[in-house]
């Protein structure tokens, strides 16, 4: 069954009015007689007449919408994100519409031409994994739609982005294992092409480099998807080598999750023979066994801040100002150490 919205011509016509005298008497508009705003608005009422937001929105140029891109909403991370960008943009008086690339480089495109065509004020974006080409950023910006990034990022003059310390956050969950006696630390990478993940391996490799560990190009293993089932198979091919790890860095916490799933089938024991750091401090890590040790990421104050950027500058643009020179706001990490990499504490027991 098919409902037609009630327009002013549908009253217009019930009462043999003109629409223009619908409208104006629906504006309370002094032009118009006491009588004819009377029989408008009872009608109106009685048809249960809704006032067409996308038609208001068209003449005043602005929607009050922000669009926000997202690669993962079942990723823990990204949650904590939206729940920043509604924080700041409900009370701004801003509606937020949601889209998800599903880390397709295609549905990333799709997404952006349809909340462009949504005529939204601006778009808050993260990248996906299979993005290389950003020509379908360029177009949006180039027509006047502001777009700040968070979290993964396409580094475009223009534009504001709000990214955690990548690189000190690894560094540190390195610098940690090495603390605990580690002394061959293996990689799970994550998308190269992304900066989060250039960033940390960065990281990785200076925590060995300042402390004269070597660098072994072979326990460095990319793992472009980044997902349980793809650090699984990584840690089991690190596992039969002649010469396995004594620690696993992730890249991410699912990862690090298929490389404890790993390690137990093999019959090892975490962090005894294998000490686990992961990224991004997934609600879940804290139930494993041994529970993760891991880099916190400020998701939600990362939400806060873009869209406060964003809609900053929506409202410069708004008032014909000039806009804001693009920012790059940059949050701390935290390392949050549970049992999986406390070696010398497992030795003791």
């Amino acid at each position: 069954m098919r409902f037609n919205q009630i327009t002013i011509k549908d009253i217009a016509r019930e009462l043999g009015i003109s629409p223009s005298t619908v409208s104006r008497a629906l504006k309370d508009h002094p032009d118009i007689s006491v009588q004819t705003k009377k029989a408008v608005n009872e009608l109106a009422e009685k048809l249960n007449y809704q006032p067409n937001i996308v038609a208001l929105n068209l003449r005043q140029k602005k929607t009050n919408t922000i669009g926000v891109i997202i690669p993962e909403i079942v990723h823990f991370f990204f949650s904590t994100v939206i729940s920043g960008i509604e924080d700041v943009a409900y009370t701004a008086g801003y509606n937020v519409i949601l889209a998800q690339s599903n880390e397709s480089y295609q549905r990333e495109m799709t997404d952006m031409k349809a909340l462009f065509n949504s005529r939204v004020d601006g778009m808050l974006l993260s990248v996906s994994r299979e993005t290389t080409n950003f020509d379908h950023i360029e177009s949006i910006i180039s027509k006047g739609v502001p777009i700040v990034f968070y979290d993964r990022m396409y580094d475009s003059p223009t534009s504001s982005k709000v990214i955690v310390d990548d690189y000190a956050g690894s560094k540190e969950a390195v610098n940690h294992l090495i603390e605990q006696g580690c002394k061959r630390i293996a990689h799970l990478n994550g998308a190269p092409n992304l900066m989060i993940s250039v960033d940390r391996l960065k990281g990785y490799t200076d925590a060995l480099k300042e402390h004269k560990i070597p660098l072994v190009d072979e326990i460095i293993i990319t793992c472009q998807s980044g997902t349980f089932e793809e650090g699984k198979k990584a840690t089991k091919k690190l596992l039969s080598m002649a010469n396995p790890p004594d620690a696993i860095f992730a890249n991410n916490d699912p990862m690090a999750m298929g490389a404890m799933m790993a390690i137990k089938e093999k019959g090892l024991k975490i962090p005894q023979d294998v000490a686990i750091v992961g990224f991004s401090n997934w609600f879940f890590g804290e139930l494993m066994e041994p529970s993760l040790t891991t880099v916190d990421q400020p998701g939600f104050e990362m939400g806060q801040e873009a869209a406060r950027l964003l809609i900053r500058q929506i409202e410069m643009r708004d008032k014909d100002l000039v806009d804001p020179q693009p920012e790059t706001k940059v949050l701390k990490t935290r390392l949050i150490i549970r049992d999986s990499s406390l070696k010398k504490q497992a030795r003791k027991k």
